[in-house]
């Protein structure tokens, strides 16, 4: 059989790529300790779960509107009114399957051929692959740890091109946790007034998981490129629902109708239970969200203590998600016990799954490549014990 070339423009994310190996030695009965998990380890809240129960009573079995329904758009528009103080109509609000799933909806609505798409790096996997499938050529930003892995108005400024059409950034960010404050983003959107032909996605996946004690900030809040922003949201990470498969765009209504039309001939609508279990995480308590949090940023103190004991890794502390991503590049060139080389983050990572069975993400994956992702969505104790075969593998290598 002959396939498209379409699968030579894009890799297999790494993320996924690590937890298939480390699912592959569990099977072998080989105690694997997972720092590469990219959801919450926590369970979706019960008065969520009975929203999703009521549905299913209630008979929401039928095909769902491809938009999303009616109620599902009010609670995001109350969300967001609530939260960042944006005011939404319901044509300017679709319900996707995931995040995912919205962001390609609008990277397929907006990139063609020969057009570019500006990535700060270190980015969410994804990014770069899905703009690639979309067809579009993709630019990079490389923000360093000294400025904290964010971006500068010159970077931004010296990123964009007559090309350019779209660009794309999380806060908090995927895999470094920074967190944009508002003097930042509107230094940022100074840029954007320059270049209308650039619309912009604001990946705010990781919005509750924030360690910053000051109130999420949204680019859309600046009304000079309001029209432009478009917010990719979704309950995976701050509602513990990742397996719900459920992710919203807020924008503007005729891109939110393009969105519309893609989705109609890939998934169609959202799943109905789903749906209607959203309505309950948006608009009921949010306290175990915040519980949840409290917990991440107990773990991420220990995280950051326990890396002291790495005298050859440097971090920056995350403000935001429940990632560190440390710099591993004292590892690179040193050889361990059979003779293998170490040369780049991935092999660090596939070092540290087969000797410490521990499952990491290379940083290379993100856009960084002298740096490892590991994951604090895991049990202090794994965490702890995790760290601690960590420690032994590095120290093994000479």
């Amino acid at each position: 059989m002959e396939l498209s070339s379409l699968l030579n423009r894009f890799s297999e994310p790494e993320t996924l790529k690590m937890a298939k190996l480390g699912r592959e030695l569990k099977a072998k009965g080989i105690d694997v300790i997972d720092l590469s998990l990219g959801e919450p380890d926590f369970n979706t809240p019960d008065h969520i779960k009975e929203a999703a129960k009521r549905a299913i009573d209630e008979n929401y079995s039928h095909y769902t509107p491809v938009s999303g329904f009616a109620e599902t758009k009010n609670a995001v528009i109350e969300k967001l009114k609530r939260d960042s103080g944006l005011t939404y109509t319901p044509d300017q609000i679709m319900i996707g399957t995931g995040a995912k799933q919205c962001i390609a909806n609008v990277m397929m609505a907006i990139l063609e051929e020969g057009k570019e798409i500006v990535i700060p790096t270190p980015y969410w996997v994804s990014y770069s692959e899905i703009a690639r499938m979309a067809g579009g050529e993709v630019v990079f930003i490389n923000a360093i740890a000294a400025q904290g892995y964010k971006i500068t108005p010159a970077q931004l400024e010296a990123a964009i091109t007559a090309n350019t059409r779209l660009f794309i950034f999380s806060s908090p960010c995927n895999p470094t946790g920074a967190v944009y404050s508002r003097e930042e983003l509107a230094a940022l959107a100074e840029v954007f007034e320059k270049h209308p032909q650039v619309a912009i996605i604001s990946d705010e996946i990781y919005e509750y998981i924030n360690y910053t004690g000051k109130p999420h900030q949204s680019l859309a809040q600046f009304e000079s490129i309001r029209d432009r922003v478009i917010i990719i949201n979704g309950l995976s990470k701050g509602f513990a629902m990742t397996g719900w498969r459920i992710g919203y765009i807020a924008a503007d209504k005729q891109l939110v109708k393009a969105c519309e039309k893609i989705q109609g001939q890939f998934t169609s609508g959202t799943n109905s239970i789903a749906q209607r279990a959203t309505i309950a995480a948006l608009t009921e308590s949010l306290e175990p969200s915040f519980e949840m949090v409290k917990e991440f940023e107990r773990r991420k103190k220990e995280v950051m203590e326990l890396l002291k004991e790495f005298p050859l890794i440097s971090c920056v502390e995350p403000d935001g998600a429940f990632y560190v991503f440390p710099e591993v590049k004292s590892y690179f060139g040193k050889c361990a016990e059979d003779g293998t080389v170490i040369n780049n983050s991935g092999d660090l990572s596939m070092y540290l799954l087969n000797t410490a069975h521990v499952s990491t993400v290379a940083g290379s994956a993100f856009g960084a490549p002298d740096n490892i992702r590991l994951s604090f969505a895991n049990s202090l104790k794994n965490i702890e014990e995790g760290y601690r075969r960590i420690k032994i593998a590095l120290d093994k290598l000479s």
